[in-house]
């Protein structure tokens, strides 16, 4: 699979949605902010928000994907670096910060997330604002990652694939979910990319923003203010950078 490829078949299967509006609204509420798109991945929401008027930072580790974001138009307004939260330009002041697309699910070890928190928050400045969403794991959203519920048919600029994800374990007591996402190519070979990930309580995740320096403001249970329990199996997470 080339480095293209990869990031052809990562924005069409994920394409732009309700989460996306949500993150770019965050962002651009105020003309001119700055702001920092952690884990931007290739950059869909971070560059929108740059051409709306945000000076943006986008922060991602996986090199390949930010190659992806510079290709886009638009990404000479964003500044890319390649990194974690210990990448964070020193004395940024940012006035609004998010990590979406679920990307906290990544980060698996507890201490290291309160770390990326606590990174943010040292670069908010006062009264900045951090946003992200996490997957409830009340919502066991992890049993819909079957072929028979999840698979489509995703259209790249050079050809149609099949795709689904497919639960392979499950640690419901750790929070530690194991799947592969699936794709067939129109020749009929099958790639297989895996992934684990980490579901955390609400009650987790505020005591993690809690013990970084951050204030919980509101969370929802989707992307439009539904309560927790009645949107779309999210945790829609806003703090605020303690005084």
């Amino acid at each position: 699979m080339t480095q293209n490829h990869a990031s052809d078949l990562y924005d069409a299967v994920n394409d732009w949605g309700p989460s996306d509006d949500f993150f770019l609204r965050f962002l651009t509420a105020h003309h001119g902010a700055s702001g920092l798109d952690l884990g931007c991945g290739t950059g869909e929401i971070t560059i929108a928000a740059a051409q709306a008027g945000c000076h943006l930072v986008g922060i991602d580790p996986d090199r390949p994907s930010l190659e992806a974001a510079q290709r886009k138009p638009g990404a000479h307004r964003v500044r890319w670096i390649e990194g974690t939260s210990s990448a964070i330009p020193a004395g940024a002041g940012f006035d609004v910060a998010i990590m979406s697309s679920n990307v906290v699910q990544a980060i698996l070890d507890d201490t290291e997330l309160t770390q990326s928190f606590s990174d943010i928050a040292a670069h908010l400045a006062p009264g900045g604002r951090l946003a992200f969403d996490t997957r409830d794991p009340d919502a066991r959203g992890w049993e819909a990652w079957t072929k028979k519920r999840s698979q489509r048919t995703v259209r790249l600029p050079e050809s149609e694939v099949q795709h689904w994800y497919e639960t392979t374990h499950v640690d419901e007591e750790a929070g530690l979910v194991d799947f592969g996402a699936h794709e067939i190519s129109p020749e009929g070979i099958e790639r297989v990319e895996p992934s684990r990930i980490r579901f955390r309580s609400q009650d987790q995740i505020r005591a993690m923003l809690s013990a970084a320096g951050l204030d919980v403001e509101s969370v929802f249970g989707g992307y439009s203010s539904e309560p927790v329990g009645q949107g779309v199996g999210s945790l829609v997470v806003t703090a605020l950078r303690s005084v």
